[in-house]
């Protein structure tokens, strides 16, 4: 049954996906919020597949009036519709090549205005970053997992400076959330879903990047992990 479950997520991807992929071929004016929605209707509806009780709090630390970046830690591919279940606002992800390589699912993540970011290209990544920085300013919150991939155990991985040189460039504040229970629904390799798992979302309070700068750096990554691991039993 759970490996039906998996199937029913991947194909409800995929629909979104194709839809994506059409408004933009036919250039909608609309379509950042045609993809805000879509956004919010697949979250929904991963969540009501897998019957996931989810609880959030502190959406009150993500103004209207500002744009963020968003951290997180990495469980499971589930954190995606968990994190639009939770996270007010217009939200995009820093995402890795290969998800972009992904036929059809790549095209709609470019349409929708996700951050394709090669780890191994320097040059890429660089550029990505500045597109962030410009949605950003444009009015996006952009979400990142500064771990870069799923964490096997639960426990928090090292972090990767890319996220907070974009904050830094961006003069943005970094919004730490932690994500705990979507293991339990999908764990790292597995495709069988378990259904009815409890799922917390803690939405932390703003950290300035600011009062750090980039000659403090290492401060700034230790702040945003610490605020993340605080609401996390293994961390």
């Amino acid at each position: 049954m759970s490996r039906f479950l998996a199937l029913g997520a991947v194909l409800g991807t995929a629909k979104i996906a194709v839809a994506t992929v059409l408004d933009g071929a036919l250039n909608r004016e609309e379509l950042p919020a045609r993809v805000d929605e879509r956004l919010a209707e697949w979250a929904a509806d991963m969540l009501a597949l897998a019957d996931i009780q989810l609880s959030v709090s502190g959406r009150e630390h993500l103004g209207r009036s500002e744009t963020f970046v968003v951290m997180s830690n990495h469980q499971s591919h589930f954190d995606v519709p968990v994190a639009y279940a939770s996270i007010p606002g217009r939200l995009r992800m820093v995402g890795k090549t290969e998800l972009f390589r992904i036929p059809v699912f790549g095209r709609a993540m470019r349409v929708a205005g996700f951050v394709e970011v090669n780890r191994g290209d320097r040059a890429q990544a660089v550029s990505a970053l500045d597109g962030a920085r410009a949605a950003l300013g444009a009015g996006t919150n952009i979400w990142i997992a500064p771990e870069g991939t799923r964490s096997e155990t639960g426990a928090l991985g090292p972090f990767k400076k890319g996220g907070f040189h974009l904050a830094l460039g961006a003069d943005a504040r970094i919004v730490p959330v932690s994500i705990d229970g979507t293991r339990d629904v999908l764990p790292a390799h597995s495709r069988a879903v378990k259904r009815g798992q409890a799922v917390r979302v803690v939405i932390g309070e703003p950290i300035d990047s600011r009062a750090f700068g980039s000659e403090r750096l290492p401060e700034l990554m230790a702040a945003v992990r610490d605020a993340i691991a605080t609401h996390l039993p293994y961390a």
